[in-house]
């Protein structure tokens, strides 16, 4: 073989070699479309398999696993009210999913109990009920025939003292079968006595809604009339009140009098 041959021989061979990179880098380059094809085709389905797999594993947590089932409920805010009262009216089934737990149906049914002045119900994840109690504030105590009975700023009576009331509130008298609107309007003049006029307070005499006058600890009466002015009533009864007088009557508090 010439000179000549062999080097027109090493250069097939490298125009060879050359074409076979050339058809290995097409060919890899063929594959990487046909690869990147086909996932663009199954990019969408793999994508709603994976959601409807997230939600599916997501309804079985929140339904049917026993990871997020009602484990506890707790209650906070009592003080009258014992944690077994508030948990029968709640009526909170344990062990159902906390997801379910009707919050509307549990807060209605606590706040009927007379002591609940508000409640707020909530899921605490992963497994509690949480019943916040805020209960009502006695500002006086309401004796309705021979029952005492605690009475709050808006006039509900809302717990049995039994024959033994707490000391340091003032007293309602009132008959049996007073409306609540009276009452409302005795919670009312209460609240706007000042501690100097309460402390001489033995009681408030409630009949009707315009009918209420309060009796002093030295036998005195004082005429209220109704809760209207209350605020105003209270100021002139605070001037009247070193007065040698049997009955001072405020009702009209522009023109008050006494005898």
């Amino acid at each position: 073989m010439t000179t000549d041959e062999a080097a027109g021989t090493e250069e097939e061979r490298k125009a060879a070699k050359r074409a076979a990179r050339r058809e290995r880098r097409t060919r890899r380059r063929f594959a990487r479309r046909q690869w990147r094809r086909r996932w663009l085709r199954w990019k969408p389905v793999l994508a709603v398999v994976l959601v409807l797999a997230a939600a599916g594993t997501a309804v079985w947590a929140l339904w049917f696993s026993s990871l997020l089932s009602v484990q506890a409920v707790e209650i906070t805010g009592l003080h009258s009210l014992k944690k077994g009262e508030v948990r029968r009216a709640a009526a909170v089934q344990l062990h159902q999913p906390l997801v379910g737990v009707d919050l509307d149906g549990v807060r209605r049914r606590v706040a009927a109990l007379p002591p609940v002045e508000s409640v707020e119900v909530s899921r605490q994840w992963p497994d509690q009920v949480l019943i916040e109690v805020t209960e009502r504030t006695p500002i006086a105590v309401a004796q309705i025939g021979d029952q005492l009975r605690a009475l709050d700023s808006h006039g509900v009576v809302f717990l049995d003292y039994g024959q033994q009331a707490p000391e340091g509130l003032p007293v309602v008298r009132t008959p049996e079968g007073t409306s609540a609107e009276a009452l409302a309007e005795a919670a009312e003049v209460i609240s706007a006595l000042p501690a100097s006029v309460t402390k001489v307070v033995d009681h408030v005499d409630v009949r009707t809604v315009d009918e209420i006058s309060l009796v002093l600890t030295d036998g005195r009466t004082v005429v209220w009339g109704s809760a209207d002015q209350s605020t105003t009533k209270a100021k002139v009864l605070t001037s009247m009140l070193p007065m040698d007088v049997q009955t001072i009557d405020v009702s009209v508090p522009g023109q008050p009098t006494s005898s």
